[in-house]
């Protein structure tokens, strides 16, 4: 058998990767990924030494096996898929680090670097293990105590090429140990004891380091896997150039922003605004604006000048759902791509379906978010911090020299707000990265009550609108109108007002809260209106189906024909529709605000002379209605009322506004810091109490401080990303047989996965915007069916449905052929 020691074989033609060609390569890439935060020296240690176990006789028998380079017959033949996942070749590079450190510098500051270090490189595979579990065991303490008859340790310090082993030991020195702590400690607010947000961050930072070998890992092997994967990424590299985006959407707006509304000059003024701001330090800021305002174009101004002034590596838009993130993709791309670019500007990240299970293909196919301009949504943001695992956490480090803009900020889920507050500021403090929080209704984020737990740093100067209210009072196009009953409405009363108001202003809009009301109102308005004039919008409609019935809407608004549309609240955030009149359930009042920007959009609305008017927006509350189990849901709707009994005269202003928030979030400073269910983990806690100082933990680490020692980490970092969820319930994403996507199924289902994984990933991408995201009770119902469901190819985590279980009203139903029951909430 040949001494040459390999790291991976490729599947197509059985190439191998030299170990040193990899480890070198992932060591060159984590470098680059953690200069970013200075820090290329501690990026370049954790790339050569997450593989050094694999320099043993025993892993090297495992992979030679399993790839054909050993016959059964042969000296050393294995049987590899007995063995697969049980060989550990992560320790010894974790313990090689934790011994060269450990010990070093004052207070055995090198206790703490050689931990953060030791769990990156001790966890690339698992996700990022617990210093001590839940129950007090100290997980970190047993790992780096690991028998070296199971390690391997020595043996691969004798068997590991000595080019590698110099370079190794010339960067696991004191001086690089030195290096390191400052950076640590720059993280908190000095010297010890730590609070419970400079162990938030110093848990982040390690987030983050894992981050840069997680990426540079997987982007080494797929690119090994699929060269033209390489070649694609050096293309992009070479000829990217902000100045090329920046003049293309300037060109833009000027062709495009040509005034003929009182409205567009607002627009425009807004547009420039943002244009000249952007010349401003990096940092955290506000954009404040109206419905209408012109904000996604406004924004791309904003990022693109201010990434281009700051030499920026990329501008990410987080968006509240996957529905509307095509909708700003086409937009962004109408204004910065060209045919004969030499790569695509414009990344659109749904990711809604990737495999939970990490084989090679799914690695091959999870996107890495490296593009110049990112869409995604707050759901996939939230996992890149928190979640466990290695799928999402690889994207993390690209959040760092980025501008961040957050579309409808008022969307993040509450449980999350204080872990969310405190990753934005350890971005922006300590990562280079600026954000932008764009709503018409923003929250009060940086006012949060339990401060101690976090809460943003925004200066009071950081607002890019001049004049808030003077800007809302100059674009309000609409009179909220409230219609509520003692008793509630019941389903005709609603259908007949929706056809009352669409008489009387040749479009209405009714959003509500939940699909079976959305399902109720358009059933009772069939045969009452013409087919071509009734709409249904929910999730259960893949984002390929919605954007044609919003196309057809969008056309017959602009005609002046009649549209009645029963809608859930997806309308809401960020799609370019004006009805003359909105009926919008009782929600919260950052959702009726958002409902209000759907009506009268565009100041159409005008009396027989030709005089301006103002739309009507309906609040009405539904007499039944199933959102007991939506404590958000619940909790807007009481805030919402309070603030309808005090009597604002205008219920969408910024004061009205404010109201709402301090009610909605004093009353749930509880809830923000992401509770944890006692019964599955054992004790009463929270996910920032795990991520933070781990205050239920044993104290040895943190309590170090008082016996001359650097206190240690003492996450339960493992478990808190078990427990994350960015959502209350976990959905599955299945491909639904709607227009193209029959054709990808079909190409999906007979696509060689391991000798062809470039096309597997085309289709994946295509195929996004032909799925579903199914909550768990329906996915159980089209189980059941037996036939409703099932994988395109065995093992890879990727479900069809089938086309006799999606409607061309409705979308996705739960029995085949049938509306009766098609909408579960």
């Amino acid at each position: 058998m040949s001494k040459e020691f390999i790291a991976h074989k490729r599947k197509v033609d059985s190439k191998a990767q030299a170990l040193q060609t990899h480890l070198c390569d992932v060591g060159e890439l984590a470098a680059g990924f953690a200069e970013k935060i200075d820090l290329a020296n501690a990026g370049r240690l954790l790339g050569l030494l997450h593989d050094f176990g694999k320099y043993s006789q025993q892993f090297q028998n495992y992979i030679q096996s399993a790839t054909g380079g050993i016959d059964q017959d042969d000296e050393g033949w294995v049987d590899a898929k007995l063995l697969k996942g049980k060989i550990d070749h992560s320790s010894a590079g974790a313990q090689y680090i934790w011994q060269n450190f450990s010990g070093a510098g004052k207070r055995r500051q090198g206790d703490l670097v050689g931990q953060v270090l030791a769990l990156c490189i001790a966890s690339h595979h698992s996700g990022l293990i617990d210093c001590f579990d839940v129950g007090g065991a100290p997980r970190f303490e047993k790992r780096m105590e690991k028998s070296c008859e199971y390690t391997h340790l020595e043996e691969c310090k004798q068997s590991a090429d000595a080019a590698l082993l110099k370079e190794i030991q010339g960067l696991a020195t004191s001086s690089v140990c030195t290096e390191i702590f400052r950076k640590l400690l720059s993280v908190t607010s000095g010297s010890p004891p730590f609070s419970k947000i400079d162990w938030f961050n110093l848990g982040f930072f390690t987030r983050f380091l894992f981050s840069t070998l997680i990426d540079a890992d997987r982007l080494n092997s797929a690119e090994f896997e699929t060269p033209s994967r390489l070649e694609d990424r050096l293309q992009r590299r070479q000829y990217f150039n902000w100045g090329v985006a920046v003049d293309r959407v300037e060109e833009f707006i000027v062709g495009s922003l040509k005034p003929s509304r009182a409205i567009d000059y607002l627009r425009q003024e807004i547009s420039d605004n943002c244009a000249n701001k952007a010349r401003g330090p990096q940092g955290i800021y506000t954009f404040t604006v109206p419905t209408g305002g012109g904000k996604t174009y406004a924004s791309l101004r904003y990022a693109l000048h201010h990434a281009a002034r700051h030499k920026l590596d990329r501008i990410i838009y987080i968006v509240p759902y996957t529905s509307i993130i095509e909708q700003n993709a086409a937009a962004i791309r109408k204004a910065v791509e060209q045919d004969g670019d030499p790569f695509l500007w414009v990344l659109e990240h749904h990711s809604n379906l990737e495999p939970e299970s990490q084989t090679w293909r799914s690695k091959l196919v999870s996107g890495n978010w490296d593009s110049p301009i990112v869409l995604t949504t707050m759901v996939q943001f939230l996992e890149t911090c928190f979640s466990g695992g290695t799928r999402s956490v690889r994207r993390l480090h690209q959040l760092a020299n980025s501008v961040i803009i957050f579309d409808e900020i008022q969307t993040l889920p509450i449980k999350c707000v204080h872990l969310f507050c405190n990753a934005l500021n350890f971005l922006s403090m300590h990562c280079g990265t600026t954000a932008l929080l764009c709503t018409a209704t923003q929250p009060l984020l940086n006012k949060l009550k339990n401060e101690p737990k976090g809460r943003l740093e925004i200066p009071v100067e950081n607002e890019i609108v001049n004049d808030v209210a003077d800007l809302f009072e100059q674009l309000n196009r609409v009179n909220v109108v409230k219609q509520i009953k003692p008793k509630g409405w019941q389903v005709d009363e609603v259908a007949e007002l929706a056809l009352e108001k669409l008489s009387e202003g040749g479009s209405c809009l009714t959003i509500v809260n939940t699909k079976s009301w959305a399902r109720d109102l358009y059933q009772y308005c069939e045969g009452r209106v013409a087919n071509d004039v009734l709409f249904h919008l929910s999730t259960n409609q893949c984002p390929e189906h919605r954007r044609q019935l919003l196309d057809d809407i969008r056309k017959r608004l602009e005609s002046s024909l009649p549209v009645l549309c029963f809608s859930t609240q997806l309308i809401e955030a960020g799609v370019d529709v004006s009805f003359a009149r909105v009926i919008r359930f009782l929600a919260g009042l950052d959702s009726i605000a958002q409902a209000a920007g759907r009506c009268n959009r565009h100041g159409e609305a005008k009396d027989e002379k030709g005089n301006l008017l103002k739309g009507q927006v309906l609040v009405v509350n539904p007499a039944e209605e199933t959102t007991g189990l939506l404590p958000d849901i619940e909790a807007g709707k009481k805030a919402t009322q309070r603030v309808l009994d005090e009597g604002f005269s205008d219920l969408v202003a910024p004061e009205a506004i404010c109201q709402y928030f301090k009610y909605y979030f004093y009353e749930r400073t509880d809830d923000m810091d992401y509770k944890l269910d006692a019964s599955k983990v054992g004790r009463s806690d929270s996910l920032l109490n795990l991520l933070s100082d781990n205050q239920a933990s044993p104290r040895s680490y943190t309590d170090r401080w008082g016996k001359g020692l650097m206190p240690l980490l003492s996450q339960s970092f493992m478990e808190a990303g078990r427990q994350f969820k960015a959502i209350d319930v976990p959905t599955n994403a299945v491909i639904v047989p709607f227009g193209e996507g029959i054709k990808i199924l079909g190409e999906l289902c007979g696509v060689d996965t391991e000798f062809n994984a470039k096309k597997y990933y085309e289709l994946l991408k295509r195929a996004q915007k032909y799925s579903v995201n199914v909550f768990p009770n329906v996915w159980e119902i089209l189980k059941s069916a037996g036939d409703a469901i099932h994988e395109i190819q065995p093992g890879l985590g990727i479900y069809c449905l089938k086309e006799e279980y999606y409607d061309e009203n409705f979308g996705l139903t739960t029995q085949a052929g049938h509306m009766g029951t098609l909408i579960v909430d």
